[in-house]
């Protein structure tokens, strides 16, 4: 009888332990295979500015996708806006931005940026309306500390046609 008992008590177990590492097992196969969305970050950039009968606004929503512990690629949509006086600018477009890291504070970066540009300049003298197509190529160096990196760098395609006054410009990013 006690013998009974216990082959009851071990069928019992056998059971339940077989169970749990069946539930176990199809739980990790509920698990999504694809890391892909594990290695992305999200951030981007925000910018205002405000002056006498002036204002300006940026928008730069970005997504980079870490590749290893050294390097990041990732795209940008790129959006600007400024009204001086009667006049305003627009541009929009996209950036594809590449990070390396060589060591962990300091990051390199090349960022090419396409943009659709329009402008809209009166005076008492002159009416301009532009539409064109611009292009930077940005080169730059920056200091990171855990999701934030500030820097300079250089538009090496900057011309007359470019958005930015001069080809050096600082910058912050974000990313989580």
């Amino acid at each position: 009888m006690a013998l009974k008992r216990l082959s009851r008590y071990i069928t019992f177990a056998l059971i339940v332990v077989f169970s749990f590492m069946s539930l176990t097992s199809f739980a990790q196969q509920l698990k999504p295979q694809n890391e892909f969305w594990r290695n992305v970050r999200y951030g981007g950039a925000l910018g205002f500015g405000f002056g006498s009968d002036s204002f300006s606004i940026a928008v730069a929503p970005s997504a980079i996708y870490q590749v290893s512990e050294k390097f990041a690629t990732g795209l940008s949509l790129n959006f600007e806006y400024s009204k001086f006086g009667d006049s305003e600018f627009t541009a929009y477009g996209g950036s594809i931005l590449n990070f390396f890291n060589p060591i962990r504070a300091i990051q390199l970066s090349a960022v090419l940026q396409p943009l659709r540009v329009s402008t809209n300049y009166s005076s008492a003298s002159l009416l301009l309306d532009e539409n064109y197509w611009t292009t930077a190529l940005f080169l730059g160096v920056g200091y990171s500390t855990r999701n934030v990196t500030f820097g300079i760098q250089y538009d090496v395609l900057h011309d007359d046609r470019s958005i930015y006054a001069d080809p050096w410009v600082p910058f912050i990013r974000m990313y989580f």
